[in-house]
């Protein structure tokens, strides 16, 4: 694939950048398209991303309809069609921003400025249409091969929500229609499997703007997958000797002064509440708190390592266009831990939060993850705290402990939490980007900013170590996963409706009534369809809408003999006794088997 660099040399294509120079070209294209539909347009910034292409534009009052989308798409492809080369030309400041300014872009002139240092500047044109550019592009507009424009948003100029709101348009492009169509096959699998679609289809949760967006709420159904997923969770914290607290869902700012996160965090939390002269505010996370829990009382090295644990209501004032069901939401809640420990205690104390998250990931056949040790970056001395001794120890120590666990792992700069270095768990979902599930972080900030203490051997007062931990990350964002990956055909244990009961007639009603409350004695969840309704209708009900891992189908022929015809998820139908079927589904609720 041969490309254009913008002192206007044309080369081969490195093969890992194709996708890049590509997208880059098509914003190009459909900025081109979008000037030529609306002269009036004035464009800020226009990149390649990692899934595809965008550029924000400045339409005045002109609002964009999906009609208005596919009409741009149909522009670029007429554009295309034109095959218009594309050529690169350099010019020193002073006539770069004459030529901005003549063109009225008015985003490009303010950005020039603020690219104090550079003399000159470079730009592609392709026909009428000229673009402030580093480069490289294609050599033609023919060679933009398999393109779609995919939505419109809205995007602050500079992502300062000061500035004013510009039109972001999205789209994806790619090397071929065959890689195309195969992006298109993976968004209507990602449609099929999006937690918010089959949480609506199956009574999960819902979200309201009366109640606040980003505040959803678990409705039963929901309810009962949280309150399960809950109740795993502590159980085998509690066997690993955690101690499990209630913390209240606000706190002073001086709580959170103390702590750091007033200075590094404060624009991730939600605006200060003053009552009687003092100030409070929703917390996002609950680190504070079992700080104060630990200094509640004088502590020895016998007493540690310390383990406090809580399934903690959080808030974080996250931006609307990040809202993403209960996988990113304003309130969650996280499946939280800290771990005081002395020095000596660190590698176990890790080698133990591993094996928990392994062995929790085991359990739901996570298989698709990858471990990445997270480090701060050095230069950003406004989101980390500044103690690089501090930093030096914590970084060195976390990545001896994970490499003498024989633990694989990748580092990243820059992903730290502002007090310490952590270990991310990063796992990948069946549609989509992967994400952190599970965390570790190791802090000697914090504990001192509280002044923590034990008494050590030797009668000294020593400051313990604090690892930061969450195995299932939050509930919420654990639930949505789940439901992704399963379809929202969750195991027998996890399933908000386990057994249902479906009478083929009124003629079976009173057997299938009988059958149900033996199953509800037994400690199943389990629901009897009696509405009026043909019985292929109840079963593709309970198959596509509830999704339940067993339906009983009860006609003339199972009342007679007083048995029942199991039916599973894959549609295979099985008759046995009541009492063997109790015995299968109690055991597979028991084992919590997949």
């Amino acid at each position: 694939m041969k490309i254009i660099y913008k002192d206007g040399h044309v080369d081969e294509c490195p093969q890992d950048q194709e996708l890049h120079v590509i997208r880059h070209t098509a914003a190009h294209v459909m900025a081109q398209a979008i000037k030529r539909l609306y002269p009036q347009a004035d464009f800020a910034f226009g990149p390649a991303t990692e899934n595809g292409f965008y550029y924000d534009v400045d339409l005045g009052d002109q609002k964009l309809s999906d009609e208005d989308l596919a009409n741009i798409e149909k522009e670029m492809r007429k554009i295309v069609k034109e095959n218009l080369p594309i050529k690169p030309f350099i010019l020193p400041r002073a006539e770069a921003e004459k030529l901005m300014e003549e063109r009225q872009e008015h985003y490009k002139v303010e950005h020039m400025a603020d690219l104090a240092d550079e003399t000159e500047f470079s730009f592609f044109q392709q026909g009428e249409y000229v673009d402030m550019c580093i480069g490289p592009h294609l050599t033609y507009t023919k060679a933009l091969k398999a393109f779609k424009i995919t939505q419109q948003s809205g995007a602050y100029w500079k992502n300062d929500k000061e500035n004013k709101m510009l039109t972001r348009i999205n789209g994806v492009a790619f090397r071929n229609q065959e890689e195309l169509d195969a992006w298109e096959k993976e968004q209507q699998e990602a449609r099929e499997r999006d937690h918010r679609k089959i949480g609506k289809e199956m009574g999960l949760f819902m979200t309201d703007d009366l109640v606040g967006r980003g505040l959803p709420m678990f409705l039963p159904a929901g309810y009962t997958v949280w309150q399960e997923l809950e109740n795993y969770i502590k159980e085998k914290e509690r066997k690993r000797g955690y101690l499990h607290v209630m913390t209240p869902c606000v706190g002073t700012v001086n709580l959170y002064k103390t702590s750091g996160h007033w200075d590094h965090y404060r624009e991730n939390m939600f605006p200060a509440m003053e009552m009687e002269g003092e100030s409070y505010v929703l917390r996002p996370m609950n680190c504070p708190h079992h700080m104060m829990i630990y200094a509640n009382r004088p502590h020895s090295y016998r007493d540690l390592p310390m383990r406090i644990g809580e399934i903690a209501h959080d808030f974080r004032y996250e931006s609307s266009g990040t809202l993403k069901g209960i996988e990113r939401g304003r309130h969650f809640c996280q499946n939280d831990a800290h771990l005081f420990c002395t020095p000596e205690q660190i590698k176990s104390e890790v080698a133990d939060v591993c094996n928990l998250i392994f062995e929790v990931y085991k359990d739901f056949n996570i298989t698709d993850y990858r471990c990445v040790l997270s480090l701060r970056d050095p230069a950003d001395k406004k989101k980390y705290h500044d103690d690089d001794a501090m930093w030096n120890h914590a970084e060195s120590a976390l990545r001896e402990v994970l490499t003498e666990l024989g633990i694989h792992f990748t580092e990243e700069i820059g992903e730290a939490a502002f007090y310490g270095p952590k270990l991310d768990v990063n796992v990948k979902p069946a549609v989509g980007a992967e994400y952190t599930l599970s965390t570790c972080q190791l802090d000697f900030c914090l504990p001192a900013k509280f002044h923590l203490t034990y008494v050590d051997k030797d009668g000294s007062e020593k400051t313990p170590v604090v690892l930061h931990r969450a195995i299932l990350g939050s509930l919420d964002r654990f639930m949505a996963y789940l439901i992704e990956e399963t379809k929202g055909k969750f195991p027998t244990w996890l399933a908000p409706t386990q057994v249902k009961v479906l009478p083929v007639s009124e003629k079976t009603l009173e057997y299938a009534q009988d059958v149900t409350e033996k199953l509800a004695d037994a400690g199943v969840r389990v629901v009897l369809d009696d509405d009026n309704q043909k019985i292929g209708y109840k079963i593709r009900a309970a198959q596509q809408v509830d999704r339940v891992p067993y339906m009983l189908v009860l006609g003339a022929k199972e009342a007679e003999a007083g048995n029942i015809s199991v039916r599973d998820r894959k549609g295979e139908t099985t008759e046995m006794s009541l009492e063997d079927f109790i015995a299968k589904v109690t055991t597979e609720i028991r084992t919590r088997s997949l």
